[in-house]
């Protein structure tokens, strides 16, 4: 079953959402009751004839119910609008779940995700978005969970989404797989819900989840640690605490969050944490002996510190061998984690995200270099895991200085990206699979010639080759609600961009001198990779209508060779 949308029919009387379903077909709804005076009811018949209801008394969130149809058919779910709210309802087989995805039937116009043409950035079917949970490669396929608030498109109480693919561009949409406590899903109030987390395999099949559930003024933890499992990776068990409190007596706050679980050079399980104390962001360490990781975990002590840029706390930290295997005591790792509500006082870029590269021993962490993992800095809350080809990790394409409480706001995921070290560098480069997306070309040489190049929707792929490392350019982009621009000059690379009156920050790589140039463009995005992703910059662009064109504004012979692809799912 592929996943599309059927408008309910509106007649007098109640509203039906209508499908040809298989036999069999389990039914996902959340339905709300409008007012307390009477419950919100859905039924369901097929061919006619009744195949079960679900009700809920709750005025005031949606809450989930289950269905399963016995029979195949013409199936109908009918609601009386005065008394029942329905903001999402898909079907799907059980059995095929993980080939075929969900097929969504219901969603409202206050949760329906944007429709843009040709865009290949990952975003939900529906609700809000935002990190990257349990990024891996698990019984053969890639999985991406995901922050998700199913019933809008702002922020509220968290959800664990997902996703599943076999090349990393094309995704599958599954259902949503952790839900809240059954006391913070009770109402919309955004008190809190299942955090980010990380994922590891069984033994066997299956997987096991960490997460953090947070519960605002909860006293004396606001956030502590859970885990669960799932055999099918479909379906959650119930979950268990495993840390119930902050370590004592180093001063942190309540912020306690992100349980990144990896294995360690010491061929057990260790998990970072994030947190902070008065002087700014700590990324904890524990282990455990268990080696299900099921329980039994120990704090180490303090991996690292962060207390520049007016950061407060660490957060979704994550590490990744990138030279060699773990067990390997030349190889070197990345420690990558988000610096929240930082500001770099020479740009103005806020919530900056950094890559510590050095060696792990599994219980100290001495750093060789670092850098800035994405010069744009809408590439947050990145999580990596080492594939069969080595490190890969995704992130939220947003920033949190673009969160507004007034204006709703979907969002992306970026390209998964490669990590690995070259000449004394972290690279970070797309995955080879974004190739695949080209269609076709686009008029390269009319860039060289200095003509304006028509971008049709703006799914599009640049790639500039230089002159010499440094040779100065301009792309020029026309874009209906920002001025944009990549610009490569004595200072550094840089994307001019604005929006608005605000004033925005620079988004530049100072210094930085690379000899090619590659750009991704999508509706809502820019990411820019130079020389591989030793520079990498990434920036959310306002609304959901793609670059219409480009010129390029160039000394003549500084960029040698200009291609442009078409890309398309």
């Amino acid at each position: 079953m592929t996943s599309q949308a059927v408008t309910p029919s509106h007649e007098r009387g109640p509203e039906t959402i209508s499908a040809v379903l298989p036999a069999g077909a389990t039914i996902h709804v959340w339905i709300k009751a409008r007012h307390g005076a009477a419950p919100g009811r859905l039924t369901a018949h097929v061919d006619g004839d009744p195949a079960g209801a679900v009700e809920t008394s709750n005025p005031d969130e949606f809450e989930f119910r289950k269905l399963r149809l016995e029979g195949g058919g013409e199936s109908a779910f009918s609601y009386d609008p005065v008394t029942t709210d329905v903001s999402v309802l898909y079907a799907f087989r059980q059995s095929g779940v993980l080939e075929e995805g969900i097929r969504l039937l219901h969603i409202r116009p206050s949760n329906a995700a944007p429709e843009i043409s040709g865009g290949y950035h990952f975003r939900p079917p529906f609700g809000w978005m935002n990190d990257p949970n349990g990024f891996g490669r698990f019984g053969g396929r890639l999985h991406l969970f995901y922050q998700h608030y199913p019933h809008s498109l702002r922020w509220n109480n968290m959800h664990w989404g997902h996703a599943v693919s076999d090349d990393y561009v094309n995704w599958t949409h599954l259902p949503i797989f952790l839900p809240p406590s059954d006391e913070l899903a009770a109402r919309a109030d955004g008190r809190g819900g299942a955090f980010s987390g990380s994922a590891i395999a069984l033994d066997g099949a299956g997987i096991r989840i960490f997460f953090t559930e947070h519960v605002k003024g909860r006293e004396p933890e606001e956030q502590v640690q859970f885990t669960a499992t799932s055999r099918d990776l479909v379906d959650v068990e119930p979950a268990s605490l495993i840390l119930p409190a902050r370590p004592a007596g180093l001063g942190l706050t309540t912020d306690f969050r992100d349980p990144y679980v990896f294995l360690g050079p010491d061929d057990k399980w260790k998990m970072l944490l994030g947190t902070r104390d008065r002087e700014g962001g700590v990324i904890l360490l524990y282990e455990t002996d268990d080696p299900a990781a099921a329980a039994g975990w120990t704090f180490l002590g303090i991996l690292h510190r962060e207390n520049r840029f007016g950061m407060t706390a660490a957060e979704c930290p994550c590490m990744v061998p990138l030279d060699g295997p773990a067990s390997d005591p030349s190889t070197r790792w990345a420690l990558i984690f988000g610096l929240l509500t930082s500001r770099d006082p020479a740009t103005g870029r806020r919530n900056m995200t950094l890559a510590n590269v050095g060696r792990f021993d599994g219980r100290k962490f001495v750093v060789e270099f670092e850098q800035e993992l994405d010069f744009g800095t809408d590439a947050y809350a990145f999580q990596a895991f080492v594939d069969s080809g080595g490190p890969v990790g995704i992130a939220w394409l947003a920033n949190w200085t673009d969160i507004s409480k007034d204006i709703d706001m979907p969002t992306a995921m970026t390209l998964p990206r490669r990590l690995a070290l070259r000449d004394g560098a972290l690279i970070t480069p797309p995955v080879a699979a974004a190739e695949s997306l080209r269609r076709r070309r686009l008029n390269g040489e009319g860039l060289l010639d200095g003509r304006t190049v028509d971008l049709a929707n703006g799914s599009v792929e640049i790639v500039l080759g230089l002159k010499e490392a440094g040779s100065a350019f301009r792309l020029v982009f026309e874009h209906p609600e920002a001025t944009l621009e990549v610009q490569l000059n004595e200072h550094g690379l840089s994307i001019p961009f604005s929006a608005g009156a605000k004033a925005s920050p620079r988004y530049i790589a100072a210094g930085a001198r690379p000899s090619a140039i590659r750009i991704f463009l999508d509706a809502g995005s820019i990411e820019v990779f130079a020389d591989d992703g030793r520079w990498t910059g990434t920036k959310r662009l306002p609304g959901f209508k793609g670059v219409s064109s480009l010129r390029l504004v160039a000394p003549a012979g500084n960029v040698l060779t200009a291609d442009i692809w078409q890309l398309a799912l």
